[in-house]
């Protein structure tokens, strides 16, 4: 079973921290992204945890992206900073390339986004609860975050999360950002027995889904760790407005929920062999009860025990299953 939500963490805990022997690679995917990267690789200097090395992989930006990049490589040299050419299928595929490269290799792994800010405990943080984790068990670190508009404003905090990250929740929802996501090398290992070319909605949700089908740990911060920048050019946005709630109540109507669904539950089944045994009856529960009649559609997801993490994601999930949108 998953552990319940994480504490609040004290921040002072982790001022200065440092780990002499570990290290973090930073993967960041950039596209065009030259206008708000000079300050997202500010924020890679700034960690109170230093030892880490950054991946970036540019999927064919047309500005001024790769001189940034490449300026940043002269500071801190090749060994320290490398850059690829992405596969120009978009940013999942983009992530899973860094992520399931066997060539790449350190203890720990941190998701980046190109237009963010990190905080200067982020890896700190990250670091911290993944050395408190059973090191045999996947692990995956994520958290809240704060909103800024383009001009570096906040205005708010991304919803903050109480029930208990789990597998059954994992199949109707992703939590966090990836730009919040530190992982541990066990459950990169899972990801990448799973492949770089599983056709999924988000790396992110995938990484949750993923690590929770396999009994392992998600350490959920409720303490905002990243600057997330909404701006007209967010793959993802927020999920935290009315106006998202309404585009995303048309797209479970449209279908969209229910082909995600689709891509998840096709993709599991390339790593079903490593799923804990009630995963694999909750996920054969759910996904059989979706093509069923109206009553035992609705009978089965709640049997399976699929939830959302507040009253109005499990009602649009109620809603969802009786017009057999999920």
């Amino acid at each position: 079973m998953m552990p319940a939500t994480s504490s609040p963490m004290s921040s002072s805990k982790f001022q200065n921290q440092r780990a002499t022997f570990e290290t973090i690679a930073i993967l960041l995917c950039t596209f065009n992204g030259a206008r708000f990267l000079p300050l997202q690789l500010a924020s890679f200097e700034s960690q109170t945890f230093s030892d880490w090395r950054l991946f970036a992989s540019d999927d064919g930006s047309e500005d001024n992206t790769v001189a940034l990049l490449t300026e940043f490589q002269r500071k801190y040299g090749h060994s320290r900073v490398e850059i690829r050419r992405g596969p120009g299928r978009g940013f999942v595929a983009n992530f899973l390339s860094l992520l399931c490269d066997p060539a790449l290799t350190s203890d720990y792994y941190a998701f980046s986004d190109q237009d963010d800010i990190w905080s200067s405990d982020k890896l700190a943080r990250a670091l911290s609860c993944l050395k408190h984790s059973s090191s045999p068990i996947p692990v995956i670190y994520c958290s809240r975050t704060r909103l800024i508009d383009d001009n570096g404003v906040e205005i708010g905090l991304s919803p903050l999360f109480r029930k208990k990250p789990h597998f059954r929740n994992a199949l109707v929802q992703s939590i966090a950002g990836g730009n919040t996501m530190v992982l541990n090398e066990k459950a990169r290992s899972v990801l990448i027995k799973a492949g770089p070319d599983v056709n999924v909605p988000s790396h992110d949700w995938w990484a949750y889904l993923v690590t929770a089908a396999v009994g392992g740990t998600i350490c959920y911060d409720p303490t905002p760790t990243v600057d997330y920048r909404l701006h007209p050019s967010n793959v993802v946005g927020s999920n935290r407005s009315f106006g998202s709630v309404i585009r995303r109540a048309r797209s479970i109507w449209k279908g969209r929920f229910r082909m995600w669904s689709d891509q998840n539950i096709q993709s599991l089944d390339r790593i079903r062999d490593l799923m804990l045994e009630e995963n694999k009856s909750a996920l054969e529960l759910f996904n059989r009860s979706r093509y069923l009649g109206l009553v035992p559609r609705v009978c089965g997801l709640l049997r399976s025990g699929v939830y959302r993490q507040t009253l109005l994601g499990n009602v649009a999930l109620l809603f969802g299953a009786l017009f057999r949108k999920i």
